[in-house]
């Protein structure tokens, strides 16, 4: 159903080209008449891609990808327009050791601000809607209170955080599990960058682009009332359905590890198949059975760094690492996934072939392999706050009205977010909206601008129904 007709049948749909304005005062402005300007929410969008475009994937100006790594010159760049923006709207910026930006729009009363977050920074080869739709959405959240002269009960924020997406420096949302008190912040500071010929790390760089700053990243040091936050689905539950918005309650647990794996390097033309100790067919192996483990067990299993050394074309690698991302709805399928991994990982490295396996790769390791395990990330199964989800629920059915329950659906997050960070302190829920063809991580990365309009329209109605849901508290 589109949303032209969705407006004419129903009058409270969102009106994706015009804002509504009424003769009323401050005060007396009803939130749920509010509505976001669709075509000025695109054209943020688009005016931050400027800074880091990537690959290009069709004809038209807008159809490329991005390349914004964490702290990079084009990651500053885009810094300096949220902090620009979000001042000009009224919010004062705070920025803390992390580089994780606060801003936070006063209310009639203080207190903590009701924030919507998500990030800035892209993949090496990423798209124009990961993280950024859910800040440049924010902040057309603000645009829209400011335009109307709106004044909410409590302050109401907006924050970009640092790293989200853990391809410049290797863990995924580092920079929100600092706040949360889940990664130390030594650790995180001198993480160092995965990318060649790069050899700088966050403290460096937070240093370098001027974004180290003065506040303690913490959730003590800025506390938060409440976060929410829009992202593409990147999978295709919605499109499947013909469904508009996905009401999230939670995300699913996931393990990220380094496996090394070291052998014997050997001269490529001198020493037979059978008397080789090579560290990267072992890993190999382990790759291929990691797939096959996890789909066994109901889980997800993935590779996307390898590194082999020492790095000739004539020398078999006797040393290999290789990062693994393990999956599930549950801890316990992780847990299980993992001890089933380690298990057969350890059999490869000592040149026994699971059945599973092809014939093709039973070459002999007669002097064996060792493989070495390193935990990187560890994210349990979260369930959101029910207030929050409630607020969303109830932005989606303002907007869709008797079409809510068609056009919606409660979805488990299958992605690492940082809001599975922000829970652990402050109520949380997520909204998601249609990713065409399920495709993220990916230049052709895409969600159409009604989409983005609706997903914008949601987020400001939930974050506008907790800020009514604590003054009707007192809290």
């Amino acid at each position: 159903m589109s949303l032209t007709l969705c407006l004419t049948r129903q009058a409270r749909y969102l009106t994706v080209k015009s804002v509504f304005r009424t003769a009323v005062t401050t005060r007396h402005v009803s939130y749920s008449a509010l509505r976001v300007k669709q075509d000025r929410l695109m054209v943020d969008i688009h005016h931050t891609c400027q800074w880091g475009t990537g690959q290009r994937w069709g004809e038209a100006e807008t159809e490329t990808g991005m390349s914004r790594l964490a702290l990079s010159d084009t990651d500053k760049q885009a810094r300096d327009w949220f902090r620009d923006t979000t001042t000009s709207l009224g919010c004062t910026v705070k920025v803390d050791e992390m580089g994780n930006q606060f801003a936070v729009r006063p209310g009639k009363k203080e207190g903590l601000p009701t924030c919507a977050g998500s990030h800035l920074d892209t993949q090496p080869a990423g798209g124009r809607y990961d993280g950024i739709l859910g800040v440049t959405a924010a902040v057309e959240m603000l645009r829209v209170l400011h335009e109307e002269k709106v004044e909410t009960e409590y302050p109401v924020g907006v924050i970009n955080w640092t790293s989200e997406e853990g391809a410049r420096f290797p863990i995924m949302m580092v920079s929100s599990g600092v706040w949360a008190g889940e990664v130390p912040l030594e650790r995180a500071h001198n993480l160092a960058s995965v990318m060649k010929g790069d050899n700088a790390t966050m403290l460096s760089e937070l240093k370098r682009i001027g974004y180290l700053g003065d506040m303690a990243c913490s959730h003590e040091a800025m506390p938060i009332a409440a976060h929410f936050e829009l992202h593409i689905e990147q999978g295709t539950r919605l499109e499947g359905k013909q469904q508009k918005v996905g009401i999230v309650t939670g995300a699913q647990a996931f393990r990220w590890f380094t496996c090394t794996v070291k052998g014997r390097d050997c001269h490529a033309g001198t020493t037979t198949l059978h008397t080789r100790s090579d560290a990267l067919l072992a890993a190999a192996k382990m790759i291929v059975a990691a797939r096959e483990i996890a789909h066994r067990a109901g889980a997800l299993a993935s590779t996307g760094i390898i590194e082999a050394k020492p790095g000739s074309t004539n020398t078999v690698p006797g040393e290999v690492s290789f990062t693994l991302d393990i999956r599930a709805m549950k801890d316990s399928q992780v847990l299980e996934t993992e001890k089933v991994m380690k298990e057969e990982f350890s059999k490869i490295a000592q040149g026994e072939h699971p059945e599973y396996l092809s014939s093709l790769t039973k070459a002999a390791h007669p002097d064996k392999c060792s493989v070495h395990w390193r935990q990187d990330a560890d994210n349990p199964a979260i369930h959101f706050h029910d207030d929050c989800i409630q607020c969303v629920t109830d932005a989606a059915e303002n907007l869709f009205g008797s079409e809510a329950t068609k056009l919606t659906q409660k979805l488990v997050s299958g992605a690492g977010h940082d809001s599975v960070y922000t829970n652990k302190h402050a109520p949380t829920s997520m909204i998601f909206v249609v990713s065409r063809d399920g495709i993220s991580h990916n230049p052709r990365e895409y969600t159409s601008p009604e989409d983005c309009a609706i997903g914008a329209q949601v987020l400001m109605s939930a974050v506008l129904n907790y800020d009514k849901l604590r003054a009707e508290r007192g809290a």
